[in-house]
């Protein structure tokens, strides 16, 4: 490279950064704006619940079973932050005694490992999303489907950050260099 900032790129690399990095915040962003909402409604949920028994003996019914689907997409939420900031555990070691090409060949494999599952989940999970529509909420006439295909979202979200990554390992080598930490896991 001539004179370029690693994390530049060159060529083809740097016309994907761009592109790819918008990806990434608009799953961030709708993981965090999923965080918010669940977390908002589930607090307003259970704090109307407290105040209602304390000054009327009863509370809503429904306020405890509210979490059977907002918990799912809370957990969807956090994957989907997670994925694209790195911060899913991994043990990474060993890698970091490798030569440069070495760990970019783990993260390629790593990347494509995790394609492959989100992928299969996303392809096998349809029967048990499609059965969770006759699963019904004791107090509320709501379906657990919509608590299961927070599934879809979290595993989408997943394959999109390890096409991202595999495409920045593939074009744009060096550009993880100014990023947090790659997790190898």
């Amino acid at each position: 490279m001539t004179g370029e900032s690693p994390s530049k790129g060159s060529g083809l690399g740097r016309s994907l950064l761009r592109p790819l990095r918008i990806v990434e915040r608009v799953i961030e962003g709708s993981g965090a704006a999923i965080i918010f909402v669940t977390l908002s409604l589930t607090f307003c949920a259970l704090l109307v619940n407290v105040v209602l028994r304390y000054a009327f003996g009863s509370g809503l019914a429904w306020a405890y079973e509210i979490h059977a689907i907002l918990f799912p997409w809370l957990v969807a939420g956090g994957i989907a932050v997670a994925s694209v900031r790195g911060w899913h555990i991994s043990v990474d070691a060993l890698i970091g005694i490798l030569p440069e090409t070495l760990q970019r060949g783990v993260a390629m494999l790593v990347s494509v490992a995790v394609l492959v599952i989100a992928l299969t989940v996303i392809r096998t999970s349809g029967p048990i999303i499609r059965a969770s529509q006759f699963q019904r909420l004791s107090e509320i006439p709501v379906s657990q489907y919509w608590g299961y295909i927070s599934l879809y979202y979290a595993f989408g979200a997943m394959a999109a950050q390890a096409v991202i990554t595999l495409l920045r390992q593939i074009f744009a080598p060096h550009y993880d260099r100014d990023l947090p930490q790659q997790s190898f896991s």
